[in-house]
């Protein structure tokens, strides 16, 4: 508390992404931020240890990570109480995205202080960006469970959805989870592997997922470094098949309801137009009306 009885401004939490690989891709607000923090909370101290002696900053560090992120959460919560302002960063790219950091930014916030981020890179999103896919909607997943079960079950549970499928992967198990990924959604999806994104052995690939085994046992480096994995959404069904299931369906409702109410369920059950849904009623219903 100053002299004058007011108390001291709370200090703000600030969410930094850090590079994926090249040291150069960090944002110069970032490097402002990690300078003239008093603290910088870190996954790994020795790894951020390198990229804070790269660009000559010298602040505290206290390690911060999934075995002690709710401990840590306390300390840092008083540094802010106290006036002091953090920097949170991971290992590499976003904190809190399929990495440590999610706990802390609840707890603070919680605790009526300030969080703001500081942008900068992910791995998903730089994927994205450079294998040029048509699909404009995607589902970020991060990793998928390390057991093979709970993998098969995850993935039986994402089959059906049209979205592209983004998932990171640890080379110890990427030759595992791609024969998940063929047992349970076919080997006719297309799949793209960006692997060691902006480093020197940078690597991004497509394929149908069922050529994606011998692709990577063809060359043993193809199985280092961590990947991305963006996989192909589930193919939406032939129109003519969605015309064939509404009749269907429209035929069984209208036997047992009003032509509306029909056509409400139907629109609802198959994703449908309802002015198209609405003329094949009229159509059925007339069908039906004139029959002998």
């Amino acid at each position: 508390m100053h002299q004058d009885g007011t108390k001291e401004p709370k200090g703000t939490l600030y969410v930094v992404a850090t590079p994926i690989g090249n040291m150069r891709d960090i944002t110069l607000r970032a490097l402002d931020v990690l300078g003239r923090v008093e603290v910088i909370a870190a996954e790994d101290t020795r790894n951020t240890s390198h990229l804070l002696s790269h660009h000559g900053i010298r602040t505290k560090l206290l390690a911060v990570h999934e075995h002690n992120e709710r401990e840590a959460a306390a300390k840092l919560i008083d540094l802010l109480e106290s006036g002091k302002s953090v920097a949170m960063v991971s290992d590499a790219g976003t904190p809190a995205v399929s990495d440590p950091g999610a706990l802390v930014v609840g707890m603070v916030r919680e605790a009526g202080l300030k969080v703001e981020p500081i942008p900068g890179a992910n791995a998903a999103i730089c994927a994205i960006s450079a294998a040029g896919l048509a699909a404009p909607h995607f589902l970020f997943f991060g990793f998928l469970p390390h057991k093979g079960t709970a993998r098969r079950k995850e993935l039986e549970a994402l089959k059906g959805l049209p979205y592209t499928l983004v998932f990171y992967e640890a080379p110890h198990r990427i030759l595992d989870c791609v024969q998940d990924l063929q047992q349970v959604l076919g080997g006719g999806r297309n799949i793209t592997f960006a692997r060691e994104l902006t480093k020197l052995f940078e690597t991004i690939y497509a394929c149908p997922l069922g050529e994606a085994l011998d692709w990577l046992n063809a060359d043993p480096n193809r199985l280092r470094g961590e990947f991305v994995l963006l996989v192909e959404g589930a193919p939406a069904e032939p129109v003519a098949d969605q015309a064939v299931e509404a009749r269907r369906l429209l035929t069984t409702l209208l036997a047992e309801l009003p032509l509306k109410q029909a056509v409400k369920l139907v629109v609802k059950i198959s994703g449908g137009k309802k002015n198209e849904i609405y003329a094949l009623a009229l159509e059925i219903k007339q069908g039906n009306e004139n029959a002998p």
